[in-house]
């Protein structure tokens, strides 16, 4: 990789503040607005896969739960002699 020149990094900032300077508000405003709507999309695509996890992790401990309810049922019904 080439190191970049004092002289190379001028004329690139020359480039942007060229360009900064052509753009009118107006196309700032319809920038910021594309900005945000892609910020505001990865932010709820984040929230929704932890929703979805969160909610996964729920029914997991529910269905564990249930198979551990359903055990000592069991184990209580064969303490106390019942067969099933």
């Amino acid at each position: 990789m080439s190191k970049v020149t004092p002289l190379d990094a001028t004329s690139y900032a020359g480039g942007v503040v060229s360009i900064g300077s052509a753009v009118t508000l107006s196309q700032w405003g319809v920038i910021a607005g594309i900005l945000t709507a892609l910020l505001t999309l990865l932010l709820n695509v984040w929230y929704t896969r932890q929703k979805n996890a969160r909610e996964q992790r729920a029914a997991d401990q529910a269905a564990h739960l249930a198979e551990l309810a359903e055990a000592e049922s069991k184990a209580r019904l064969a303490a106390l002699g019942v067969k099933l």
